[in-house]
């Protein structure tokens, strides 16, 4: 199969997700897991569909592996825009048998087998279940990352492999009959990526995690630096105002020496810090020394304003 269409970033952790089942363990442990998850899962039919060339690939090959050559049944389906929909069926009632008994399933989508899968294959069984209702967004855009479950027992299931063995806790809602284990966290769904073998994706949503905290920094430290000189502005402005003020009414040269000579610097150079005026003295003085004169100027201006 070739599948054309730009990978979306789900697709893409899929691709990935397969990439890494490199052992039949691995592939049974997958597989399981995307059959706990089937669109329909019982003796009288076993269907899966999906939009993913690879997992239809995956599904296809490892059940025939299990069942014998010819015993899944393949359909794509045009939904438009580009999209194609692939349904796979188990056809016949002895390759139902066979793959429903090879996994344990017993009237339940949980399997039987005691401890099945084992733990060192739980990642591959998690991977699994994200490959047939797996769901996540663009990490550009924002972070959700969602199992659409098809009911409580499997669930529950998922949810305490990923709380007893990992220690992530996902959020649950239902909606339209279907569990849904959610995450909106970026750390959570960097550690699902790695625990379910899309490494390289999990690399990559963390570089787009920092990039997006690096914006957000650079962008606070831009406003409270307008912020910053937007309140340098007005202060200067007021203090121009003042020393107009005093320079109409009685003149800079009636101040004291020291009040005369940054009232002048001032006037000359609004524009300045108050480290600025400090530094432009003779001598030069601190920023505190230079507000403590301009704070001089706006009592004088007040007392003036008053009379």
């Amino acid at each position: 199969m070739a599948d054309n269409e730009e990978l979306s970033f789900s697709r893409k952790v899929k691709e990935e997700i397969i990439s890494r089942i490199n052992t039949p363990a691995k592939a049974d442990a997958c597989l399981y897991g995307v059959l706990c998850c089937a669109n329909v899962l019982s003796r009288d039919e076993i269907a899966l569909l999906t939009e993913t060339v690879s997992v239809a690939d995956f599904f296809r090959l490892n059940t025939e592996r299990i069942c014998g050559g010819g015993s899944v049944s393949e359909e794509c389906t045009d939904r438009g825009g580009g999209t194609l929909m692939y349904e796979l069926s188990v056809k016949s009632p002895e390759a139902r048998d066979k793959l429903l008994g090879y996994f344990g399933f017993m009237g339940s989508r949980v399997s039987q087998k005691k401890n099945y899968p084992k733990k060192n294959l739980l990642p591959q069984m998690t991977a699994g279940m994200f490959l047939a209702c797996g769901s996540l967004s663009d990490p550009n855009k924002g972070y959700h990352m969602e199992f659409s479950l098809p009911d409580l027992e499997v669930c529950n299931m998922l949810g305490l492999t990923l709380i007893e063995q990992y220690g992530m806790t996902a959020k649950n809602l239902e909606r339209k009959n279907r569990q849904i284990l959610y995450f909106k966290e970026s750390d959570n769904i960097i550690d699902m990526l790695a625990l379910m073998g899309a490494t390289n994706l999990s690399f990559e949503l963390t570089d787009v995690k920092l990039f997006k905290e690096m914006r957000n920094n650079i962008n606070r430290g831009l406003n409270c630096l307008n912020a910053n000189i937007d309140k340098s502005i007005r202060a200067s402005e007021k203090q121009i105002a003042d020393i107009e003020l005093i320079e109409e009414r009685v003149g800079l040269d009636t101040l004291p020496p020291a009040l005369s000579e940054i009232a002048k610097v001032r006037a000359e150079y609004p524009e300045y810090s108050l480290a600025d005026l400090g530094a432009a003295l003779v001598p030069p003085i601190s920023r505190s020394g230079a507000n403590h004169r301009l704070q001089k100027l706006a009592a004088i201006a007040e007392e003036l304003r008053k009379k």
